[in-house]
């Protein structure tokens, strides 16, 4: 079945409603990870009887708080349903079992689970009961609300977003090392938003003692419209990977002295040694290993431009976002991504560009790469 045709299966009123459900498990991409976001709304003659997202893993799933707000009005309805219902216990009971205890008629899916766990499981649980089940409505914007959950679930590896920041002729620092600030307090803000959404951020040592960073959620610099919807302690502060193989870090620095977790990977000691053959940092076994140990499948990357080309070298970028000033360094500045190695014009990897906005007086350029190879 196409999705043309699969959509004209579905009603207005079906699309009004799974669109509401979207818009609500999008109020959980702050709070939810390393859960996946869902949104859930019981309808009975036409008329949203309970609605609910998931707020945070381990809490009540969306299912959950649209039945207790639709009571015995559930019994006939409608559920809409960005993901799958679940089909096992972990730290919640199977929401499949509760829509079928709360005697719904029919169950409208987005999406089927990429979690092993459930992947048709719950679907067939509610058909077994005799609950009329459909899928795929507004599937490309439920798989959307949730790159990290989906791409873990099928492979193992976090989702990428590699950050850099620029001039407008492609330099991101002096060539002193200079680099506060190219962008705007705008693109600046947005960096924050992006790393509340993100579970972990990736960094060298280089980074973190040229910048001092702290690498943190800073609430203060978030933008009015997250801080407007949140309170203060709802945000969870993203884990701190940093990459240091010959252990530059000192106890001096802010990283040491913030809220969050810290991870560092290093070549030798008590931290995470992963070196290659090479002995370098082994990038795709070290964001496997910190995505099992640290429940992290969405990875924010702010670094300088040797982690840059490396990650893209090794094929582990899924998304690029990248801030352009307004601003000319000149040719004696330093680049933003390093040696790729390239010789042929055949060889140079070509970008999708999905987006392209203005934030204050910046542009922000958000592509995927278009091959599947790298060399």
């Amino acid at each position: 079945m196409t999705q043309h045709t699969l959509e004209r299966a579905f009603s207005d009123l079906d699309f009004a409603m799974m669109s509401r459900a979207i818009k609500l498990a999008k109020r959980g991409i702050y709070t939810t990870a390393p859960n996946p976001n869902v949104g859930c709304v019981i309808v009975r003659d036409e008329e949203i009887v309970g609605e609910g997202y998931h707020h945070r893993a381990g809490e009540p799933h969306a299912e959950v708080h649209a039945m207790r707000m639709a009571g015995e009005k559930a019994v006939g309805a409608t559920a809409y349903v960005t993901l799958e219902p679940c089909s096992h216990y972990g730290r919640t009971p199977p929401c499949a079992e509760g829509l079928i205890k709360a005697k719904v008629a029919r169950v409208v899916c987005a999406m089927v689970d990429p979690n092993p766990k459930v992947a048709g499981r719950g679907i067939q649980m509610l058909r077994d009961a005799g609950i009329e089940v459909q899928i795929g409505l507004l599937e490309q914007d439920a798989l959307a609300l949730n790159p990290g959950f989906i791409k873990y679930m099928r492979t193992g590896m976090p989702f990428v977003q590699l950050k850099m920041a620029a001039s407008l002729d492609g330099q991101s620092a002096l060539s002193n090392g200079q680099s506060q600030w190219i962008t705007s307090p705008a693109a600046r803000q947005d960096v924050q938003r992006y790393r509340a959404i993100s579970g972990g951020i990736l960094s060298t040592s280089k980074t973190v003692i040229d910048d001092n960073a702290s690498l943190n959620v800073r609430w203060d610099d978030l933008p009015n419209s997250v801080q407007a919807q949140y309170l203060q302690e709802e945000l969870r502060q993203p884990v701190r990977v940093i990459l240091d193989r010959q252990n530059h870090l000192t106890d001096a620095l802010k990283l040491f002295h913030t809220d969050g977790e810290r991870v560092i990977v290093r070549s030798d000691g008590d931290c995470i040694p992963l070196l290659d053959s090479a002995h370098q940092i082994d990038l795709s076994t070290t964001l496997k290993r910190i995505s099992d140990e640290h429940h992290i499948n969405h990875l924010w990357v702010e670094a300088g431009a040797t982690l840059a080309s490396a990650m893209i070298k090794a094929n582990l970028v899924d998304e690029l976002i990248v801030y352009l000033a307004p601003k000319l360094m000149g040719s004696d500045g330093r680049g933003l991504i390093g040696a790729l190695g390239l010789s042929a014009m055949a060889d140079v990897i070509d970008l999708n560009i999905t987006d392209v906005r203005m934030v204050g007086v910046d542009i922000r350029i958000t592509a995927t790469i278009k091959r599947n190879e790298i060399r």
